[in-house]
C-alpha cells in the first residue's frame, strides 16, 4: 500500500458477551486471546492505524493489551448497541488521521481472521471500482468490511443495534465480495468456544 493511503482498522470489542457469561475478548486462543489474535492480524497490515473500541469489562480488557502500538478508546454508550462503537471508533480515527481514505471494521470473535484476510480486502478494494469490500461467507456479507471514506457519514448515522451490514445491504451495487473461509465461525456461546479449541 502506498504511503499516502492511510488505512484505519477499527476493532469492535465493546460487547458484554451476554450469551457466554465471560468476556469473549479474553478467551484464550493460540497462546493468546481472541482479541489479541485480531489485533496481531491488524498490526501486520502496512500503513494502518489500529483502534480498539472497548465497552463492557473495559478495565480488564485494556489491562491485557499493549497500548503502544494501538489506540484504545472506551465507548461509554456500548449498551446502546453496535452503532455507538462504530461511531466512537470512526470519530477517533478521524481525529488521528483526518485524511484517512478508508477504514476496515473488524470484530474480535472471528478466530480465523488473519492478516491475509485484511490484505485480501484491501487488494480487492484497490483493484475494483467499488467503495465497499466485504467478507463473504455462509451466503452473507459481513465483517471484516472495508469502507471508502464516502461512507463515513452513513456509518456515523447508524442507530442502536444497526451495524455495518445495513450499509452493505443498502449500497450492494457498490460492494465487492471477498471470500473469507471460516468467516462464519464466531464465538457467542461456550459451545462455540469448546468446538474451536
Amino acid at each position: 500500500m502506498s504511503n499516502d493511503l492511510k488505512m484505519g482498522i477499527i476493532i469492535l470489542a465493546a460487547g458484554n458477551s451476554s450469551r457466554l457469561g465471560h468476556p469473549k475478548q479474553l478467551l484464550e486462543y493460540k497462546n493468546s486471546t481472541l482479541l489479541k489474535n485480531t489485533i496481531t492480524a491488524a498490526l501486520s497490515v502496512p500503513d494502518s492505524i489500529i483502534i480498539v473500541v472497548t465497552g463492557s469489562n473495559n478495565e480488564i480488557i485494556e489491562k491485557s493489551l499493549n497500548s503502544d502500538e494501538i489506540k484504545i478508546c472506551f465507548n461509554s454508550d456500548w449498551q446502546a448497541g453496535m452503532s455507538t462503537s462504530i461511531a466512537k471508533g470512526l470519530k477517533e480515527l478521524l481525529l488521528l488521521c483526518p485524511d484517512c481514505e478508508s477504514c476496515i471494521f473488524a470484530v474480535c470473535d472471528q478466530p480465523y481472521l488473519t492478516t491475509a484476510i485484511f490484505e485480501d480486502l484491501i487488494h480487492h478494494y484497490q483493484n475494483n471500482e467499488k467503495g465497499i469490500a466485504a467478507s463473504a461467507y455462509s451466503e452473507t456479507l459481513g465483517t471484516p468490511v472495508l469502507f471508502n471514506k464516502k461512507y463515513f457519514d452513513e456509518l456515523l448515522e447508524l442507530k442502536g443495534h444497526e451495524g455495518a451490514k445495513k450499509i452493505i445491504n443498502r449500497f450492494i451495487d457498490d460492494v465487492v465480495a471477498v471470500p473469507f473461509e471460516k468467516g462464519n465461525v464466531d464465538i457467542d456461546t461456550i459451545e462455540d468456544y469448546e468446538k474451536l479449541i
